[in-house]
């Protein structure tokens, strides 16, 4: 077995978790980059910014389902593959990649052609406005022709990062972002595309990320191979990926539900002014959450290998570190939105109203949100030992069982502002009743092993 992934089993601790997460937190930053550089240069463009911020923040929904669908494949059977080298099991390891790979390669052919046939109705329902549905197909109509390169670079990249190897997962981020960086003032000022050249620089710039994560995954370079022999899909390794796969999918997709609930109601209640706002919280609340979430991506593989490997105390030490660092984190993180909401206001409009109203609204936005490391640590803690169940149900209570319900009944007694109030309730009871679950589920598991 490769020296690289049996170092998650003996390499010191505190180093170890280091050498993981901060590559893997600054891969999650720059991936993060795709959309709100994109939002950033959008909203400054002369005349119509405003209204073509608003329309591609209609287009949120969609591309949070396609990045759904590509954690149901890799989310779900990276720490799987994790577990199996653990047990010293490469050719396990490499069924469940290769089956991996072809779930995404399935998936992108059908979103492709769903949001492109229906891309009209759906922004509607999303949220958008007559004023700004020609931004949101704009945008929309392009970035849909890379949702094959979305697909791979997102969902393969966890095997990157499962066998231990977070620097290579990084630079496979590093490479597509800093170019859509570039590509961006390109497309959209130089070359006058607007909202068309963002898009556009965004598939030209995840293609290049595609095509590096799959050269090294069938290169020799990787601890576990991908070859076309294991993409043919075996319904044991499919149901074993979905089962694990389905709490990152509904973590993930429900984000598009959570959208279109509080766009179509900030949109009832307020206006496109309103939208507007959410626009920017939604990529503030990317840039508060991802570095927590890349902290846990880059811990998982050492739960998950220890899991199969049987070493009880590693996983509960790893474990505890997990939860402190997140939860520091979201607390540093959302102090900021929280105690001085300009910093990150500033980043995306000069609109003078647009501006107003979002430093108003975001330090309730993300009062709970300073506690949230919690749960996503204890989230990635049953992802990374296979508990499917548990898992499951801690996906579906924060936004389907609490937020979602709220966001529609507190606006009917608190006007607008009860749309905004939603998301700190939700968070806060989430985080309590989460903890509880894990105490009890991670003490029977430790117990078992």
């Amino acid at each position: 077995m490769n020296h690289r992934d049996e170092r998650l089993g003996s390499a010191p601790l505190g180093k170890l978790m280091f050498s993981l997460a901060l590559p893997s937190v600054a891969a999650q930053l720059i991936n993060v980059l795709y959309n709100i550089v994109d939002r950033m240069y959008i909203g400054h463009i002369p005349g119509y910014g405003n209204a073509a911020l608003t329309g591609v923040g209609v287009t949120f929904p969609i591309l949070t389902m396609i990045s759904a669908f590509s954690a149901f494949a890799g989310m779900g059977g990276a720490p799987l593959a994790s577990i199996q080298l653990g047990k010293q099991n490469r050719q396990r390891a490499e069924q469940i990649l290769g089956n991996s790979a072809g779930l995404l390669v399935l998936f992108s052919v059908i979103l492709t052609a769903f949001f492109s046939i229906f891309k009209t109705p759906v922004l509607y329902a999303f949220g958008a406005s007559d004023a700004t549905i020609v931004y949101a197909r704009d945008y929309i109509s392009i970035y849909l022709i890379g949702t094959i390169f979305v697909q791979l670079a997102l969902g393969l990249n966890a095997y990157i990062s499962g066998q231990g190897e977070a620097k290579i997962a990084m630079l496979s981020v590093l490479i597509g972002a800093v170019l859509n960086i570039c590509l961006d003032p390109l497309f959209i000022f130089v070359l006058h595309m607007g909202v068309r050249g963002a898009a556009v620089a965004t598939v030209l710039s995840q293609a290049v990320s595609a095509i590096w994560v799959v050269h090294f995954l069938v290169s020799e370079k990787s601890v576990m191979r991908l070859t076309l022999k294991n993409m043919h899909l075996k319904k044991d390794v499919i149901k074993m990926i979905a089962g694990l796969g389905i709490s990152p999918f509904i973590m993930q997709s429900t984000e598009s539900l959570v959208t279109i609930t509080l766009n179509t109601g900030l949109q009832r209640y307020g206006g496109d002014l309103y939208v507007g706002s959410m626009s920017i919280l939604m990529s503030v609340m990317q840039m508060i959450t991802i570095p927590v979430q890349g902290i846990t991506q880059g811990i998982q593989p050492i739960i998950s290998y220890n899991y199969g490997a049987g070493n009880k105390e590693r996983v509960k030490a790893t474990m505890k570190r997990m939860i402190l660092v997140c939860l520091t984190g979201t607390l540093l993180l959302a102090g900021v939105a929280i105690f001085a909401p300009q910093i990150y206001t500033g980043l995306f409009t000069d609109n003078k109203g647009l501006l107003e109203l979002t430093c108003k609204v975001m330090p309730v936005y993300f009062l709970g949100i300073s506690i949230f490391g919690i749960q996503c640590a204890c989230q990635t803690s049953f992802i990374s030992l296979g508990q499917a169940k548990v898992s499951l149900f801690i996906a579906l209570l924060r936004k389907i069982i609490l937020l979602i319900p709220l966001a529609v009944i507190l606006p009917k007694f608190m006007g607008v502002m009860g749309i905004y109030r939603a998301e700190p309730i939700a968070d806060v009871i989430s985080v309590l009743t989460t903890s509880a679950v894990f105490i009890i589920t991670v003490k029977k598991v430790l117990r078992n092993m």
